[in-house]
């Protein structure tokens, strides 16, 4: 519980002095204790501290005892997301270590029930930072009202410390921006190619549709390929990268794209029974490196899917939450990723997230070990 004082002692409380029954430390504690043990809610985060009250008394002071949920969620609602942010953060660089190499994946979700169609507000989005060996959320960013992932990804690179990781974005990220950003923070680039992106994708669809139909006679690619085998479907990958600079300059004649020294194709077919479907996707990257990594790597951005936005939605119920009054669903999606971060750090015990959140409920022992991760 010490971690919790420690990091989140610094969130200005915006109460004023007349209302001040309890402790803000002590709301924001039984709160993020609530979401690892289970609770989704105000309610029942209220009924988790009611239920516990005399454990957390060896902790807190509670001098009322336990908040309503009514003052948590207007607690929750004041505080300053970016303050709070900035605590996790600090929590987070102190349990994780981000190591050259490792894969930082970025990518958007938005809490679909978080609007307020009566006051015109919309759904909340939310860009987050995947760091992929420590399997951990390393910064997240709220999209601002009436804008998009563009302005919010270079908010959160400033945040992160990303020296020698390898930055994976969908098609949204590939903007010479934050190719500029990526850089700058001495990190490398691994980008999404669509047809949004006109000249560029038009250069390397035409060079690799032409370079295939020569069976890659006279092309410098390096080639892999990958097979996996698993409910009732066969995935095929091909991989292609070209480092020459000769090619590059033909696909980039004007060096529009800054630090560019690899494209990537991965084409991939599933195979279901009888049917079949195929893909072909296009990448541009800083990396000078083989097809067998560059497939790796482009694989590896898609855990910010399967082991975060799956995780959230399914363990911890988020797009079902409608908690939606202030900064109070920003702050939420902070305890939750906080909440999966130290889950997924414990290896004490077996589980998914939503198993070691009924066992910490159960057993405040390994709650306390699971916040001591």
């Amino acid at each position: 519980m010490g971690d919790i004082k420690t990091h989140f002692r610094k969130v200005t409380d915006k109460r004023q002095k007349q209302g001040k029954r309890h402790k803000l430390i002590d709301i924001i504690a039984i709160a993020i204790c609530g979401i690892i043990c289970g609770a989704d809610d105000w309610v029942m985060i209220e009924q988790f501290g009611i239920g516990k009250e005399k454990w957390f008394r060896k902790f807190l002071e509670l001098p009322h005892g336990i908040p309503s949920h009514d003052t948590i969620g207007k607690v929750f609602s004041w505080i300053d997301p970016e303050e709070f942010h900035s605590c996790f953060m600090d929590w987070v660089r102190e349990i994780a270590v981000v190591t050259k190499g490792e894969l930082i994946a970025i990518d958007g979700k938005t809490v679909r029930r978080s609007h307020d169609r009566t006051e015109g507000k919309k759904a909340i989005h939310i860009v987050s930072a995947w760091a992929s060996q420590n399997e951990m959320v390393i910064g997240q960013k709220k999209v601002a009202d009436k804008s998009n992932e563009i302005t919010a990804i270079p908010e959160l690179l400033k945040m992160l410390d990303i020296s020698g990781c390898i930055v994976t974005i969908d098609a949204i990220g590939t903007q010479k921006t934050i190719i500029n950003d990526i850089l700058k923070k001495k990190a490398d680039y691994l980008l999404a190619v669509k047809k949004n992106q006109g000249k560029l994708y038009e250069q390397v669809k035409h060079c690799f549709e032409v370079d295939q139909k020569n069976d890659f006679e006279d092309a410098p690619y390096d080639f892999a390929r990958t097979v996996n085998k698993g409910h009732g479907r066969i995935e095929t990958r091909k991989c292609w990268v070209v480092t020459d600079p000769d090619y590059l300059a033909y696909i980039d004649p004007e060096k529009k794209w800054q630090g560019l020294k690899s494209v990537a194709i991965i084409e991939s077919v599933r195979k279901i029974g009888e049917a079949s479907s195929s893909q072909t996707r296009y990448f541009i990257s800083s990396l000078e490196t083989t097809a067998k990594h560059m497939l790796k790597c482009i694989r590896g951005h898609w855990e910010v899917e399967n082991k975060l936005h799956w995780n959230l939605d399914v363990s911890f119920r988020e797009d079902e939450s409608r908690v939606r009054k202030g900064h109070a669903q920003e702050n939420l999606t902070i305890v939750r990723k906080l909440a999966l971060n130290l889950l997924r750090k414990n290896k004490s015990r077996k589980g998914g997230a939503k198993t070691k959140r009924l066992i910490c409920a159960i057993d405040t022992d390994f709650l306390l070990d699971v916040l001591n991760s």
